[in-house]
C-alpha cells in the first residue's frame, strides 16, 4: 500500500507511546505527506520533527477541534497551503474518562466526552470534505468495541454515546458521499496497548497492537479497500 504524494491529515496525534505516533510513522513510512492536528500545536510539532529527521514529510498544526472557527480557519491554511486534495482524512482525536453511573453522573463531563469525541469528528469532516471530494478520499474514525452489540456499558455512558455518534457520522458520510467518491469506515478497537492505557489498566490485559491499528488504518485509506465503506471493524 503506497501513499506516494497522497496528502493525509491525521487529527489527534498525541504524544509518544500514544495510538498516533505509530499511525504517523506508518503513513509516513509507505509514501504519505502529513498534515498533523493536535489541540497542543507542540505536540504535533514534536511528531513532525521526529518524521523529518527520518526523511519524511510532515506539517504541523495546532487546532481546537471541538471549536467550529478553529476548525474552519484550520482547513482555509491547509488549502492554502497544500492545495485543494485530501487523500484521506483519520479522525483519532479523542478521550476516555471515568463517568460513573448515571444516576451520579456530572453533565459536564457528558458535555466534555461528546465534544472531544464526537463533535471534533463531525466539525473536521464537515471542513475537510470538500478537500476529500476533490481527490476521491477516504475517512477513517475511531470509534470503540462499546458501540458493538452486546459490549458492557455500565458507567461509561458518556464515551459510548460519544463513540456510537461517530459510527452514525461514519454511516451518514459514507452514504451521502459515495456519489463523490468519498469512502469513510471506523475502526473499533479493545484497549490499545498505549502509554496512558498501561498506565490505568496495567500489563495484565489484552491489548491491541498499535501497529496493528496502524495496517488497519493505512488499509482501510488505500486504494485496496475501494470497495469497502460504512463499515465498522473490529480490532481485538
Amino acid at each position: 500500500m503506497s501513499f506516494s504524494d497522497t496528502l493525509v491529515l491525521l487529527t489527534g496525534v498525541g504524544q509518544e507511546g500514544q495510538v498516533g505516533e505509530v499511525v504517523a510513522r506508518v503513513l509516513a513510512e509507505r509514501g504519505a505527506k502529513l498534515i498533523l492536528v493536535d489541540r497542543r500545536l507542540e505536540v504535533s510539532q514534536a511528531r513532525a520533527a521526529t518524521l523529518a529527521t527520518a526523511g519524511h514529510r510532515a506539517a504541523a498544526y495546532g487546532c481546537d477541534l471541538s471549536n467550529p472557527d478553529e476548525v474552519a480557519a484550520l482547513a482555509t491554511r491547509v488549502r492554502a497551503e497544500h492545495g485543494d486534495k485530501l487523500g484521506a482524512l483519520v479522525s483519532a482525536a479523542g478521550g476516555f474518562a471515568p463517568f460513573g453511573p448515571i444516576a451520579d453522573s456530572d453533565p459536564g463531563a457528558w458535555q466534555r466526552l461528546l465534544a472531544i469525541n464526537l463533535t471534533t469528528a463531525y466539525l473536521v469532516t464537515r471542513s475537510f470534505l470538500p478537500a476529500l471530494r476533490a481527490a476521491h478520499g477516504a475517512i477513517v474514525y475511531f470509534a470503540s468495541e462499546a458501540t458493538l452489540p452486546g459490549a458492557r456499558v455500565a458507567e461509561i455512558s458518556a464515551y459510548t454515546a460519544a463513540k456510537s455518534g461517530v459510527v452514525a457520522l461514519m454511516r451518514a458520510v459514507a452514504q451521502e458521499e459515495q456519489k463523490n467518491g468519498v469512502r469513510a469506515n471506523a475502526l473499533a478497537p479493545t484497549a490499545i496497548r498505549t502509554a496512558a492505557n498501561l498506565g490505568s489498566m496495567g500489563s495484565d490485559v489484552r491489548y491491541v497492537e498499535r501497529e496493528e491499528v496502524a495496517a488497519a488504518v493505512a488499509f482501510l485509506c488505500s486504494t485496496d479497500s475501494s470497495a469497502i465503506t460504512g463499515q465498522i471493524i473490529r480490532l481485538s
